[in-house]
């Protein structure tokens, strides 16, 4: 499956990775749509500490749990990819990822 992003990238969801959220975040295993929603239209967006190739991308819905972030994790490199999918009640500190406007 491939997603479109707010930063103008398409990102790749394979096989493997939809098996690691179904089997290790059961919690968000049928949000695959808001998944979509989030990479268009994120409320914020960080740069993961530990690797600078991947954004976390935060968005709030009410209909998680009793209302959590969702996050979409995307590592950019050749294949830019999906690498998880969770929730959240809170972002967490680090740098934010300031979106470039085209000219």
């Amino acid at each position: 499956m491939i997603y479109k992003s707010i930063i103008g990238k398409e990102i790749e969801l394979t096989d493997e990775r939809r098996q690691h959220i179904i089997s290790r975040h059961p919690d968000v295993a049928t949000h695959f749509t808001k998944a979509s929603t989030t990479l268009v239209e994120p409320d914020e967006i960080r740069i993961d500490k530990e690797d600078k190739n991947v954004l976390l991308f935060y968005k709030y819905f009410s209909k998680i749990g009793s209302g959590k972030y969702l996050v979409v994790a995307v590592k950019f490199n050749k294949r830019n990819f999906l690498l998880t999918l969770y929730s959240t009640h809170r972002i967490r500190t680090g740098e934010k990822y300031e979106i470039k406007q085209a000219s």
